[in-house]
């Protein structure tokens, strides 16, 4: 069945880890199919490295682009970017924050080490939460701000991007995979998002873990032959986005919004 395609309508966004991937492609299609986007900021650890000339490309075909830079491990630059950003919106808040930065390690139980798990977790689930921390103020301004009295991702959400693989019922590619760290770092993600979903719900900020599918970037490559290319699993993420609502808040949902346990 073909999802209707119902447009975000978030006048400022912000995604981490933009420089390829997911994070890229995210800022792209938002950059060509979100017509309502005033802002994109699109954050990176090297904005102007040789790892982020894609993104430098699409900036300068959309203004709408801002970037940012910001290394989720490292607090300083997330408050200096949560200062750049600021300054940008110009007394605006910022409707929808994708925390999509995030590592993996090809480990095993028997290869798992202090340094690689403190990595991983340090990354994927300290990052998130000190970004959410650092933009919160201006995701509670996008909250006032905004006419709709219903939450939604177009007036102000956290979107954690997790991983079936980090679902203690599914486990998912456990045959092709341990990757410990990677799978204990996403539960852990998943717990801080119900966790930001109840302490945000008075502020009437969205909170929400997304699974993106089994998709074809280098992380998912790590793992076999993934079914999914990047545009897809994008094209079906924004058609989610686009028409979750408060009945979603503090859930896990995959690329098509189908839930999924935890």
């Amino acid at each position: 069945m073909v999802r209707k395609m119902e447009m975000l309508k978030a006048c400022n966004i912000l995604v981490t880890g933009s420089n390829r991937g997911l994070g890229l492609e995210l800022v792209k299609q938002l950059a060509e199919k979100n017509s309502h986007a005033e802002k994109i900021f699109a954050t990176c650890r090297d904005p102007e490295g040789p790892g982020a000339q894609d993104l430098r490309n699409l900036a300068a075909k959309h203004q709408q682009i801002k970037i940012i830079r910001l290394d989720t491990s490292e607090p300083s630059s997330i408050n200096a970017a949560a200062a750049k950003v600021t300054e940008h919106l110009k007394g605006n808040g910022l409707n929808l924050l994708i925390n999509n930065a995030g590592i993996v390690k090809m480990t095993t139980l028997e290869s798992e080490t202090l340094e690689s798990m403190s990595e991983v977790y340090k990354t994927n689930v300290i990052g998130p939460l000190l970004v959410s921390q650092a933009l919160m103020l201006l995701l509670k301004k996008a909250a006032q701000q905004s006419p709709q009295k219903e939450m939604s991702c177009s007036k102000a959400a956290i979107v954690n991007m997790s991983s079936e693989a980090g679902s203690i019922t599914n486990v998912l590619a456990w045959h092709l995979g341990q990757i410990i760290s990677y799978r204990c770092s996403k539960a852990a993600l998943n717990m801080l998002t119900k966790c930001q979903s109840l302490g945000f719900a008075e502020d009437g900020i969205l909170c929400i873990t997304l699974h993106p599918g089994w998709v074809q970037t280098d992380m998912g490559h790590n793992l076999g032959l993934p079914p999914l290319t990047i545009e897809q699993s994008v094209q079906e993420i924004l058609k989610t986005l686009a028409h979750l609502s408060e009945s979603n808040n503090g859930t896990f949902v995959n690329e098509e919004g189908k839930i999924i346990p935890w």
